[in-house]
C-alpha cells in the first residue's frame, strides 16, 4: 500500500461537540492543498457520546479512521496508539478541542522541508486563548521543564507537532511522554524547530489540564528524562568494513 502523505493524529477524551467542527476545519484547510493523507482519531474511552459522533463521522469520510480504548488510559496512550496505526509518510499530532487550528498546518508541514520535527509554540498567542491561570501555569511549567532538562523548548506543554514518520521508530514512549516527545526526539539525532501557532479559546467541553498537571504530576517524568540525557549513548563511527 501506498504511504499517504501526512497522518493527523488525535487523541480524545469527551469532546463530542468539538469532533464535526475540528473535521470540518482539517478539510477545509487541506483539501484545497490536494495533500493525500488521514486523519486518525483514538477515543480515550468518552463518557459522553464523542464515539457515536466519531462513528458517524467516519461513515461519511473515508479519511477518517477512528478507535477507541476499552477503558480510559490517557493521552499518552491515545496518542501513542494513533501513531501506532497511522500511514502517513509524516505524522502531525493535535488535540481535539479545537484550541489547535488547523490553520497552522500549513505552515508546520513548510517547516518540515528544514527539520525532522517542528513544534508549535504558542507563547505569542496564548492571551487570545487562555485564561491567565493556564498562562501562568504554563510558563511555570515550561520554566521548570527547561531548567531540569537542559532544553530550549519554549512550550514544551504544546502537543500541536509534525514530525518525519522515522523520528519515532525507536523512541520508548510511556505514560507523560507526549509532553517530553520533542526531546525525545532529539535524543534519537534528529533536528527539532518551533513555528508560532494560534491558541483558540475552548468553545465545549471541559480542559483536562491545571497546575497539578502540567508541573507537579510531570515531575517524576521530568527527572526520567533528565536521567535519560544523562545517559544517552554518544559516538561516532570513524572506519568501517562491510557494514553498509
Amino acid at each position: 500500500m501506498k504511504a499517504l502523505e501526512i497522518s493527523l493524529v488525535i487523541p480524545c477524551h469527551n469532546e463530542q461537540e468539538n469532533l464535526p467542527p475540528l473535521l470540518s476545519a482539517i478539510h477545509a484547510t487541506l483539501d484545497p492543498l490536494g495533500l493525500d493523507f488521514e486523519v486518525v482519531i483514538t477515543d480515550d474511552c468518552s463518557t459522553d457520546n464523542s464515539w457515536s459522533v466519531l462513528r458517524q463521522l467516519a461513515a461519511s469520510d473515508p479519511r477518517l479512521r477512528i478507535q477507541r480504548f476499552k477503558f480510559n488510559c490517557g493521552e499518552s496512550a491515545a496518542s501513542w496508539a494513533g501513531m501506532q496505526v497511522a500511514r502517513g509518510r509524516y505524522i502531525a499530532t493535535l488535540d481535539a478541542d479545537l484550541q489547535n487550528d488547523p490553520k497552522d498546518l500549513p505552515a508546520m508541514i513548510e517547516g518540515l522541508a528544514h527539520a525532522d520535527c517542528v513544534c508549535g509554540t504558542r507563547v505569542q498567542t496564548r492571551r487570545r486563548g487562555d485564561n491567565w491561570i493556564r498562562i501562568a501555569s504554563s510558563r511555570i511549567a515550561n520554566s521548570v521543564r527547561n531548567k531540569l532538562s537542559g532544553e530550549t523548548i519554549s512550550d514544551a506543554g504544546c502537543t500541536y507537532r509534525a514530525f518525519r514518520r522515522e523520528c519515532i521508530a525507536k523512541v520508548k514512549f510511556f505514560n507523560g511522554a507526549h509532553r517530553f516527545l520533542p526531546t525525545l526526539i532529539k535524543l534519537e539525532g534528529f533536528r527539532v524547530i518551533e513555528v508560532p501557532v494560534s491558541t483558540n479559546p475552548r468553545l465545549s467541553g471541559s480542559s483536562h489540564y491545571g497546575v497539578w498537571n502540567r508541573l507537579f504530576k510531570s515531575f517524576r517524568d521530568l527527572l526520567a528524562i533528565r536521567w535519560m540525557k544523562s545517559r544517552a549513548l554518544r559516538y561516532e563511527i570513524a572506519e568501517s568494513v562491510n557494514c553498509l
